[in-house]
C-alpha cells in the first residue's frame, strides 16, 4: 500500500468516526435539510443524486419529509461520487 492510499484511508476513517461520535453526542442530527446538503455538496450534485434515486427523503414520525435527507447516506453517496476528480472543461 502506498503512502497516499494509506493517508486517504486514514483520513476517511477519522472523518467517519468523528461524524458518528458527533451524531451520538447529539451535536449533529441524523438528518440534514436540503439547504445544508446544497451548501456542503453543491446544488447540482444533490439534485442529481435525488433524481437518480441514490438519496431519498427521510421519514420522520411516519411521514416522508422532502426537506430532510439522511446525513449518513448523503455522505456515503458524496464519498463514492468521483465527479470531484473530473477536470473542468477548460483543462481538458
Amino acid at each position: 500500500m502506498k503512502l497516499k492510499e494509506f493517508s486517504q484511508l486514514l483520513n476517511e476513517a477519522v472523518f467517519e468516526g468523528t461524524q458518528k461520535t458527533l451524531v451520538k453526542c447529539g451535536v449533529l442530527s441524523d438528518n440534514c435539510t436540503k439547504a445544508e446538503a446544497y451548501r456542503f455538496f453543491g446544488r447540482s450534485d444533490v439534485d442529481r443524486w435525488i433524481a437518480e434515486g441514490l438519496i431519498t427523503p427521510a421519514i420522520k414520525n411516519g411521514k416522508v419529509s422532502k426537506k430532510c435527507i439522511d446525513r449518513i447516506k448523503l455522505e456515503q453517496v458524496a464519498a463514492s461520487s468521483n465527479r470531484i476528480t473530473y477536470l473542468p472543461v477548460a483543462e481538458r
